[in-house]
C-alpha cells in the first residue's frame, strides 16, 4: 500500500499495517491489495525491486543511520542482487512458494517524499539506484526471507546498490 499522496509534508506518514510478510502477485494485475493493482497505467510497473545495498550506500553518503527499507516504498527489497542490471530483462524470484516471473522496465525513480521519510538529499541520492519497475508475468507468492533470483543476464553481487545513471545523449547539429 502507499500512503505518500500529494506533496511531501514535514512528517512521515504512518506505516501501521504496511509491513507484510508475503505478497500475492497476479500476472498482468500486480500485487493483490495494492491500490494501483489492475490499473492500466501501472501494469508494466506493478512491482518495484530494489537492492538494499542502495539504501545502505545512500545512508553512508548522507551521514545518517541505516534506513528502514519499508520507507523506500518498494515492493521487493533484495540483498546481494545487482538490481539495476535487470532493466529491460525478464527474471524470476522464488522465495519458497514457486517462481514469480517478472519483466523489468523503466527505473523506479524516487519521489520527493524520500527527502522526508529517509533524509534530506535522499530524493537526489536515490536517482540511478532506486530499483526497477516490473510487470508480473506469472501468478505466485513472494514472502520475506531467503529468495533465489534467476536471470539470463549475468549479475555481480558485488555491484549490488551501485549507481547506474543513463548516459546523457550527445547532441550534434550544425552551428547557426
Amino acid at each position: 500500500m502507499h500512503r505518500y499522496d500529494g506533496r511531501p509534508g514535514r512528517s512521515v506518514p504512518h506505516q501501521d499495517g504496511d509491513r507484510a510478510t508475503r505478497a500475492e502477485v497476479r500476472a498482468g494485475h500486480g500485487v493483490v491489495g495494492d491500490r494501483y493493482a489492475g490499473r492500466a497505467a501501472h501494469r508494466d510497473a506493478a512491482l518495484t525491486v530494489l537492492a538494499v545495498e542502495s539504501l545502505e550506500a545512500l545512508a553512508a553518503e548522507l551521514g545518517v543511520p541505516a534506513f528502514d527499507p519499508l520507507l523506500a516504498r518498494r515492493t521487493v527489497v533484495l540483498r546481494g542482487a545487482e538490481v539495476e542490471a535487470l532493466r529491460g530483462v525478464e527474471f524470476a524470484l522464488d522465495s519458497g512458494e514457486g517462481l514469480v516471473r517478472l519483466r523489468s522496465g523503466r527505473p523506479a525513480n524516487p519521489c520527493a517524499w524520500m527527502d522526508v521519510v529517509l533524509a534530506p538529499g535522499a530524493h537526489r541520492g536515490m536517482r540511478g539506484r532506486g530499483g526497477v519497475r516490473c510487470a508480473p508475468l506469472s501468478d505466485g507468492v513472494l514472502r520475506v526471507g531467503p529468495a533465489v533470483l534467476t536471470s539470463a543476464v549475468p549479475l555481480d553481487p558485488a555491484r549490488a546498490g551501485e549507481v547506474r545513471r543513463p548516459a546523457r545523449p550527445i547532441r550534434t547539429g550544425t552551428a547557426r
